[in-house]
């Protein structure tokens, strides 16, 4: 029963500070929660809050804010997810619904989320590396010049032209379109490279040699597979959302930053991206940097199947991770279903 109090106080401490920055005294818990106790019985169970590490008392005469403990207890123990509201699943799908290819994705992606959540959105491009390929085209601009078009499963699509040392019929180009898609559609990128390569490769058992066209095709092919430009880019948005902050610019505003100006850090701050719909959430000193102590990352993986890339939000600890971690995860989830379906 007392534990069950003090969880309660807890709960009640960290959603009144995060909604009104002010650290939380035992007489405004009395008049705003109906906790059915004496502001002396808060007290004592504020104090053995603060005792075992979850409060801490900023200055003698203040109430209490949540710690780093405090907050990571809220988050396993305390806190549910918010549903979506039919209003804002509307507003998500009619935000991302308009998007006309990845690029556009992707940056609609990321105000989105700074917008939901009030804070700085970090949104990862999609991995080359766990791309599958959904289609080869081969479209004939000339009778010596093609077009190429790869689709991934990621929904980048890249686009190369192939100079041919001598005119393509259509019967010969339609047998190699249905070559190259045979060898690579569904295959992840690595294995698609392999395969393609594999069309081309004279052996010693009297197989024909392979055409010029088709190796011409297969090399533009290959090299548009590994082609990395995306793997280690994000997109960052909100960074305006830090100005509600300004009372802790020098904790957590700078270092924060400082930070988004460095691609590797961000990407080390979202982590490998998770499948399945999980949302991890590391706060404070959980996450891989010391001087980002005092910020929070709250993050999941997107893509059709498996996760192909990480997108969340990062700000300073005191936020309010239930709408955070729904907001995230309904982004994701809308996302992943635009690039399965594109």
């Amino acid at each position: 029963m007392q534990e069950d109090r003090r969880l309660a106080v807890l709960r009640a401490i960290v959603e009144d500070y995060v909604a009104t920055e002010e650290p939380v005294g035992s007489k405004a818990l009395v008049e705003r929660h109906h906790l059915n106790v004496s502001p002396a019985t808060i007290r004592n169970d504020m104090a053995a809050l603060e005792d075992e590490g979850y409060l801490h008392q900023p200055h003698t005469s203040a109430g209490r804010v949540p710690t780093d403990k405090g907050y990571r207890l809220f988050v396993d123990r305390l806190s549910t997810v918010k549903p979506t509201t039919q209003a804002e699943r509307r507003a998500i799908a009619s935000f991302l619904d308009g998007a006309v290819d990845l690029d556009d994705v992707i940056h609609r992606s990321v105000r989105l989320l700074a917008q939901l959540t009030r804070q700085v959105a970090v949104v990862q491009y999609p991995t080359l590396s766990r791309s599958t390929v959904r289609h080869i085209e081969l479209v004939a601009l000339t009778p010596s010049r093609l077009l190429l078009v790869l689709i991934l499963s990621s929904g980048r699509v890249e686009q190369r032209l192939v100079e041919l040392d001598a005119p393509l019929g259509d019967d010969d180009l339609a047998a190699l379109r249905s070559q190259v898609n045979l060898a690579a559609t569904g295959e992840v990128i690595a294995d698609a490279a392999t395969a393609l390569q594999a069309l081309v490769t004279i052996d010693a058992h009297g197989a024909p040699a392979p055409s010029a066209a088709a190796s011409a095709v297969v090399e533009t092919l290959v090299d548009a597979m590994s082609d990395h430009r995306s793997d280690e880019r994000v997109v960052v948005g909100g960074t305006a959302n830090l100005a509600r902050f300004g009372d802790s610019f020098e904790t957590s505003v700078r270092p924060l930053l400082e930070a988004l100006e460095e691609q590797v850090v961000l990407l080390r701050l979202l982590g490998e991206a998770t499948s399945g719909g999980a949302v991890t959430v590391r706060i404070g000193a959980e996450g891989p940097f010391q001087e980002l102590a005092s910020t929070s990352v709250v993050a999941t993986g997107y893509g059709p199947g498996d996760a192909l890339a990480s997108l969340g939000i990062v700000g300073p600890t005191r936020m309010d991770y239930p709408g955070t971690m729904a907001a995230v995860r309904a982004v994701a989830r809308y996302v992943s279903r635009i690039l399965d379906e594109s």
